[in-house]
């Protein structure tokens, strides 16, 4: 497969599977936005992984695996995901092995990893997602990489905070509960649920914890939010669209904890559509 058809089939995949990244990816020039897409094709595969109904076994072999196809000198001619993804890493200083940090966190969830403590949680969600901010930087390109590779880090840590808070409810289903001990007893929370999947603790006490860690996710966008004034126009506008869409999204859910606590929230795509316009206008004042 040639590297052109390769990267249609990843954005495609973007098409298809991004819902909310696709808005910010087709801010960029084309050169980057294929980059992008290869970039987020394969991280979508070891997300996959990691989120399958198969054995526990059977995905950790997987998840390692993608480990060994990543580190191959030449990819799988026959890989669409890997060939575009080794010509884009050709073309930009893309951090590999921030991939494989991806997969660490990956297989922490087969495993059923548990969070005591705030500093367990942002230190996985640095691995799932702080890794993509740092390999998408490594597609915008920045004068300043030592500075600007923390702040990616932290929008990323941002956007899986809201992730983490959109799907309390399908996670504790799933037997995974992100939010930590520690803040579950200060709320006096425990995320039990009855035979119908509703919680049992009390609405109030629910809100309270939402709240609570929805403002702790607004720290870290503010964090990141420096890091868009280090990039250039059309990659500063992807960011901040990608940002403001799960900013949005984060807003929805502290105004109404228990909807979001029985229903996965989603944005419009025209609200998405006006988020994105938003960004790239501003990108360009």
């Amino acid at each position: 497969m040639n590297a052109n058809d390769a990267y249609r089939y990843c954005e495609q995949v973007v098409r298809i599977r991004a819902r909310n990244f696709a808005y910010g990816i087709r801010l960029l020039p084309p050169a980057k936005r294929r980059a992008l897409s290869a970039v987020y094709a394969f991280a979508r595969r070891i997300d996959d992984i990691g989120d399958g109904n198969g054995p526990a076994a059977q995905r950790l072999a997987d998840l390692s695996g993608a480990r060994t196809a990543l580190c191959r000198p030449e990819p799988d001619p026959g890989d669409p995901v890997l060939v575009a993804l080794h010509d884009a890493a050709g073309r930009f200083p893309i951090p590999m092995r921030a991939f494989e940090e991806l997969i660490d966190g990956c297989v922490a969830d087969v495993e059923g990893a548990a969070y005591k403590r705030f500093a367990d949680l942002e230190a996985y969600c640095r691995c799932v997602a702080g890794s993509v901010g740092r390999l998408s930087l490594g597609v915008f390109g920045t004068r300043d990489p030592a500075t600007a590779a923390p702040l990616a880090d932290a929008l990323g840590i941002a956007l899986q905070l809201t992730n983490i808070l959109r799907d309390v409810r399908e996670d504790r289903l799933a037997d995974r509960i992100y939010l930590p001990a520690e803040d579950l007893e200060r709320f006096g929370c425990t995320l039990e649920v009855d035979p119908f999947g509703e919680f049992t603790d009390a609405p109030e006490r629910l809100s309270a914890l939402i709240r609570y860690e929805a403002d702790r996710a607004r720290t870290w966008y503010e964090r990141g939010d420096r890091l868009v004034p280090m990039l250039d126009r059309r990659s500063a506008a992807c960011a901040a669209a990608m940002a403001g869409i799960y900013r949005c999204l984060l807003d929805r859910i502290a105004a109404d904890p228990v909807e979001a606590l029985t229903t996965r929230l989603s944005l419009s795509r025209w609200d998405k559509t006006m988020v994105a316009a938003r960004s790239l206008a501003g990108a360009q004042r």
